[in-house]
């Protein structure tokens, strides 16, 4: 690495936010912060052109109710809606590929709580999309493309980051929003503790013959689960946990092949399955970052916390920090105090820190609790799953978590 004190300085920006990171919790941060008066830079190693592809790939996510309120409030929600999927129900089932699932299975639909769709399906592309929209039309985001940060240095009164062109920004706050081997975390000092499951994520899309009606499936076999997500049409998002050996082979088989692999897992209730859009791989672990804050930094989405997804809440989790961090930012400017220093940042690793632990190892449990064929532990967990579909309360209880509407709500999922 160059040593940046010899690359010669093009450029001296100021922001009062630097966010390192253009996935998608990067942006929705710049345009939550934006919204509240703060000026915001947004540095991403990729180029623009890479993070707006218009083409269907395959990726999508699942958006809690409580997502959906904060992607409104932040401006983004109306250029998706079209093209969002509400998830009206949810069936989970255990279970082996080619023997069907088993008799017992939850059951969780929208209309036991009052406040519509527990989620919606969304595109990559169109998400991603509306993002960069919304941020080219905010005189208060600079955005700087295929630049990376190669240096962070912290002063008494602000930070400053030096990129692999010698240009340099200065701010209040930095938010690494880089992912889970995330630079900022690393040049700040924080470690991480984790493990990984042997176990890969094989991501595509399938059409079908028959319509999904809104409803979304996970299916829990012995190597991991595979959730069936549905998307707008007769189409349906696929995220199948295997094995990291299966996985790494599965992605080598031609698309007919694949389908032939995927068809006594899936099933054949929506009838004839083909691909659409590509297939992605992606090994699976739990991470989390010891602390979410430093001097003058704070961590959101996978930098702070990667966890299994076999809730889909990554994302979610993710935007619940943006908007949390949003909170605590605002509240500081309005007391006066520096947003950037000790108490703010404080208060949002205190509001964040219980709740994303708490996933991680919930997430953590039922995977090792489901992924595995031990018939003791199978016959526990299809009694569980039984007795929780017989309880009103406890259903709504889930229900009511796949929304995201349980815990202390920062306003913009408020609604």
């Amino acid at each position: 690495m160059d040593n940046p004190a010899l690359l010669p300085i093009l450029q001296v920006m100021e922001s009062d936010l630097i966010i390192v990171g253009g996935g998608l919790n990067g942006p929705a941060l710049a345009l939550a912060a934006a919204s509240a008066g703060f000026r915001v830079t947004v540095i991403d190693a990729l180029p623009k052109t890479t993070r707006s592809l218009r083409d269907f790939d395959g990726r999508s996510y699942a958006l809690a109710l409580t997502s959906k309120r904060l992607l409104r409030g932040i401006g983004v929600w109306d250029a998706v809606d079209a093209n969002a999927q509400p998830m009206n129900q949810i069936k989970v089932t255990d279970g082996r590929a080619g023997e069907g699932a088993a008799p017992w299975m939850m059951h969780f639909d929208h209309a036991e709580i009052e406040e519509g769709p527990m989620g919606f399906l969304v595109e990559d592309r169109h998400l991603r999309g509306a993002f960069l929209e919304a941020m080219d039309a905010s005189g208060l985001i600079t955005q700087i493309d295929a630049a990376r940060v190669i240096a962070q240095d912290v002063g008494a009164d602000g930070v400053q980051v030096t990129l692999d062109n010698g240009d340099r920004v200065k701010g209040k706050l930095l938010i690494g929003s880089d992912g889970r081997s995330s630079g900022t975390a690393q040049r700040a000092g924080i470690k991480r503790i984790g493990w990984g499951y042997d176990q890969s994520a094989v991501v595509c899309a399938v059409s079908h013959d028959k319509p999904h009606n809104g409803i979304a499936h996970q299916f829990f076999m012995p190597s991991g689960p595979l959730a069936i997500l549905p998307l707008t049409g007769n189409r349906s998002s696929i995220v199948w946990s295997e094995t990291t050996t299966r996985a790494a082979h599965l992605m080598t088989l031609d698309d007919s092949d694949f389908l032939d692999a995927l068809r006594p897992a899936f099933g054949s209730f929506l009838g004839q399955i083909d691909l659409t859009g590509a297939r992605f791989s992606y090994p699976l672990g739990l991470t989390l970052a010891q602390r979410f804050i430093a001097e003058r930094t704070a961590l959101i989405g996978d930098a702070a916390h990667g966890v299994h997804p076999i809730a889909g809440q990554g994302l979610n989790a993710g935007l619940r920090d943006v908007a949390a961090l949003a909170d605590v930012l605002i509240e500081a400017r309005a007391r006066g105090e520096d947003i950037g220093g000790t108490q703010p940042l404080a208060r949002y690793q205190e509001w964040r820190r219980f709740d994303t632990t708490t996933l991680a190892l919930a997430t953590d449990t039922f995977n090792r609790l489901f992924s595995n064929d031990n018939p003791i532990l199978r016959a526990a967990r299809d009694m569980g799953m039984a007795a929780i579909n017989a309880a009103p309360s406890l259903r709504r209880g889930f229900i009511r978590e796949a929304a995201g509407l349980t815990g202390d709500l920062p306003k913009l999922m408020q609604g």
